[in-house]
Parts: C-alpha cells; structure tokens; sequence
C-alpha cells in the first residue's frame, strides 16, 4: 500500500507541472522526494522492487519537468531576451520552402517568427548589434517585410513575445526541450508495464484502479505535449535556425513537419469542436477593442441623489473611493475599425519618410509634426496648447476637441463623420490611457485627472461664451481649452485652415508618441492581460524602420 502512494505522489507531481507556470512550485517535489527517500530502503522481494523502479522513474520525470518550469521562470526575463538576442540567430532558412505558400494566416504567422529578432531587440532596446552578426540579414528582412499585411503581423508578434514572457516556450523549443518530450512519454510508458507486471495481491483494488487512472492520463497528457511541441510554429523557428542541414532539409523541404502540423491541427480543432483553420491563430490576433473614458460626460452627468444614483454605485462609494467608482463606472469600450487603423498606418508610414523616427523611436514633441507642416508650430496658442507635460496636452486637446466638434460646421457635414469618429475614438482612448492606465503613457502617473474646482468650472464652462475666457492661474488647462478651441474654429471660419484634418492628425500624433515613449516593461507588462493599442504601434514604428533601411540600402 505504501508503494502505491509512493507512485502515485509521483504521477501527482508529473501532473502538477502541467498545470502552468507559478514560482511556488517547492512543496511537492519535497513531499515526493521525501517519501521516496523513506522507501528506497525498505526491503521487499522482486515484485515490490519493480514497483519501486516505476515510482523511481515517475519521479525523474516530475523532477525533470519542475527543473524546467524552473528554468523557464529564469529565461521569460526581458535581461534574459536581451541575451538571446546576441546569442540566438534569426528564423532565416535563407532559400525558399513551401511553408513560403502557405494560407495567409499561417504565411503570416511563420513570416513573424523569421522576423521575430525584431521584436525582441526592439523589447530589450537593443538595436546595436554587432554588425558580423547581422552580415545580410538586413536586406533578406527588408524582403520578408514586404508583402505583409502590418497590422496582422505586429499582432501576431506580440503574441509571439508573450508565449516568451508567460509561457514556457523559450525553453520547450530547444535541444533539450524536444529532448526531454520524447523521453517522457517513453519513460511513463516504461513505468506504467512494470506496474503491470507488478502482482497486485494484497493490495486495495481502488488503489491499483487509481494507479492504472493515473499512470494512463500521464501517458496521455505526455503523448500531447510531444506533439504538440512538434506541431507548433515555433518548431518552424528551431528548424530554420538547426546547424542540422540534413534535419532541416527532411522536416521542412520535403514538408514532412507540414503534415505533422497540419494533422495535429486537424486533431486539436476536432476535439475542441472548432472549425478547422481558425481555432490556431485566433488566440494570437489581438481583440481590436480599446477603452474610452471622456471627461465632459463625467462632468456633465447628473447630480447623485438617493434617486437618480444607482443602487451599485452607491454600493461601490461605501466599498471603495469616489475617484475608483468614477473611472470604471464612465469608462468603455469600442471596437478599432478597419479604416481608423489604415489611417494610422499611413500616418506613421508618412512620418519615417520626413525623417521624424530614428531607429524606431520618435522625436519631436508630441503633436508637434502637424503643426509644424502647417507653419503653426512657433505660433502661440496651438504650441502652448501641446503642454508642458505630456498628461496635460492630452487633457487640453481633449477637451477643446469636443467642444470643437460641437461647434464646428464642417464636421456636422455628412462627408466629415468618418473624421469626426476616428478623431473622438482616439482623443477618448488618450483619455482613457490617462485615467485607466497612466503606466501605459509617459512621464510620471498622476493621481487625478484634474482638480474637483477644474471640472466643476469646466461644466459650467461648456454651455457660456468660452472664447473671450481671461487666463486664470486657479483653472490654466481650461483657459488653453478655450483659446485653443477658439483658435480652431476661427481658421476653419475664414478658410485659412482645415482644422478638422489638424485635429486628426495631431491626435494620430500623440498616439504614435505615446506608443513609442512608453517603457518596455509596460508593454510587456500588458501583454499579460491581452496588450494593448499602443504597444502594437510601438512596435510597428520598429518594423517601419527596418523596412525604411532595407529600402535605403537597394537605392544606394
């Protein structure tokens, strides 16, 4: 009986490491050890000792597998990316393979792990690379970029890079990793015939039904994660890198490994009960929606009362402060559309060929680049409308921008909603960042968006004559509101101006900055809880990059 325990605390801790990543992993691997340890030398004859070497290998698994979740905690470090930068070549088979032709999902989903090395050297900051290292990869990255579809692609990155943060892929699709799945499952088989052979006499028929249970799933469940790790896409980055000439050219040219893919796939969508096809890459798609929160119906929502407040949010004010209640309560969400995301493409595409990027980073001042094209960047009211400090040029524009929208003409023309939508969608997620997630934004977070005597001046503000506001030192962001506001509406009145295309492109302007001067380890701290917009443009402004230097090497 006790040997049964024994192989079962050994199945247990096989079991356990399945069970996902946690850097409280210690406790089990003591217990089993321990018991163990307590029935090595217990004296048995041959039956007993057969069963003793099948808990002792079951062992050796639980131990391997809990050395490698070990390991992997290590390896999912940004310091540790940064190494692997140096040390680990691209995902470059330099020649074609038919995985080339794939569908249009998996070309892009395999065109992203042979440009990876991107994405991590832009993560780690590390774009200095020793230039032996990067001997012709520059121009074959150029031709990988081209033909991709930007938006899908930076998603599926992002995607990539978190399977190296969160999961256990930096250490799973190595050498060893492949080594240590395809000894298990031999070794859980080995343990699960000498347990066979064992007599069961004198033990409980519970027990040897539990035992059988256990050792199956751990067949079952090792059998899975071979395939799996052989099925997966990163497989295709092991072998395009293997110094192995002989095993590259048999998985990958021949297309052996792109059956093996293909049919595990089938496998997995049919147990799942998915449609064959999109069940593998919707997980590495981002969710095109993000947050809004605007500050005017905030401060224009009604009074609370004992009856016009609801019964949760009075609730909420006893559990929690005021302010709490107020951020999730008028916050929300929208989806990203096609044609908002197009327009911040060419927007950014525009920048890098004025020059305003630099090895993937931005450089003038937020909202800057707008003003400048037009001549109106040295010009009072719209340079001192950008702020002192990043959070305060988004407050300003944000609310001079809705009261321009209200009372503009050209953006109650019908030929102007599609401007007048992408321009509220992104002052409002700029909004949103700063009340939401201030880590996500530059400079240091602020505990409020504004002061309560602010927002009730704002309030009233809104429905007087704003335009001849004196400057006020109690409420300054509020008199740049009305100047800036005024400013917008009096140059799209004589014609000099196309304010609501400014507007437009000094909100894409902030975005891109924002998205650029953020920290990497809040990007990659949100990639943990499904990423964000303007991490996705981050790294989009990297890849735009590349591709720029790619071009500028063919012309000269």
């Amino acid at each position: 009986m006790q040997i049964l325990v024994l192989l079962s605390l050994g199945l247990q801790l096989v079991l356990f490491v399945f069970a996902g990543i946690r850097r409280r992993q210690t406790l089990p691997v003591l217990g089993a050890g321990y018991v163990l340890y307590k029935h090595i030398a217990v004296p048995g004859g041959q039956d007993r000792k057969l069963l003793l070497i099948a808990s002792i290998l079951m062992f050796v698994v639980g131990f391997v597998k809990y050395a490698e979740r070990t390991w992997a905690l290590k390896c999912s470090t940004l310091e540790s990316i940064g190494a692997s930068v140096k040390t680990q070549p691209p995902a470059i088979h330099n020649h074609e393979h038919p995985q080339d032709k794939a569908t249009d999902e998996e070309f892009h989903l395999r065109r992203a792990h042979s440009l990876f090395h991107i994405c991590k050297r832009a993560m780690v900051d590390s774009s200095v690379i020793e230039e032996d290292s990067m001997d012709g990869i520059e121009e074959y990255t150029g031709k990988l970029i081209q033909g991709v579809e930007l938006w899908t692609l930076m998603e599926i990155e992002l995607s990539l890079m978190y399977d190296i943060l969160y999961t256990k892929a930096a250490v799973v699709h190595t050498f060893r990793g492949y080594l240590i799945r395809l000894v298990s499952p031999l070794t859980v088989v080995t343990a699960l015939v000498l347990f066979r052979l064992t007599p069961k006499d004198g033990y409980i028929r519970a027990d040897v039904v539990i035992t059988y249970v256990l050792l199956g799933g751990a067949v079952f469940m090792e059998t899975t994660s071979l395939l799996n790790a052989l099925a997966s896409s990163w497989t295709f980055a092991f072998l395009s890198t293997t110094k192995w000439h002989w095993l590259r050219y048999t998985a990958l040219c021949n297309k052996r490994w792109d059956k093996l893919r293909r049919a595990v796939v089938w496998l997995h969508d049919l147990v799942k009960g998915r449609v064959a096809g999109n069940s593998r890459y919707k997980s590495r798609r981002w969710s095109y929606t993000i947050g809004q929160y605007n500050l005017l119906h905030f401060c224009t929502r009604p009074a609370d009362t004992a009856f016009t407040s609801p019964l949760l949010g009075r609730l909420a004010r006893v559990l929690a402060p005021d302010e709490w209640w107020n951020r999730k309560h008028y916050s929300a969400t929208v989806e990203m559309t096609d044609p908002i995301r197009r327009r911040i493409s060419v927007y950014m595409s525009r920048l890098y060929s004025k020059g305003k990027f630099n090895t993937g980073m931005f450089r003038k001042k937020w909202g800057g680049y707008p003003l400048e094209r037009r001549g109106l960047y040295h010009k009072g009211v719209l340079k001192d409308s950008l702020g002192v400090e990043f959070q305060e040029g988004i407050i300003i524009w944000h609310i001079a921008t809705e009261v321009f929208l209200t009372k503009s003409e050209r953006a109650k023309a019908g030929d102007a909603a599609a401007d007048v939508h992408a321009i509220r969608v992104m002052s409002d997620y700029m909004m949103f960042l700063l009340v939401e997630r201030p880590y996500m934004l530059p400079g240091q977070p602020q505990k409020s968006i504004s002061r309560v005597a602010e927002r009730e001046e704002l309030a009233n503000n809104l429905y007087d004559e704003y335009e001849d506001q004196e400057f006020t030192h109690f409420a300054p962001r509020l008199t740049h509101m009305a100047q800036l506001a005024k400013e917008l509406l009096g140059k799209e009145k004589d014609g000099t101006l196309d304010s609501l295309q400014l507007v437009h492109e000094v909100w894409m302007d902030i975005l891109v900055y924002a998205s650029n001067k953020c920290s990497r380890e809040s990007h990659a701290q949100k990639l943990n809880s499904g990423g964000e917009l303007t991490t996705i443009l981050w790294l989009m402004a990297e890849y735009i990059y590349q591709a720029s230097v790619a071009q500028r090497d063919d012309v000269v």
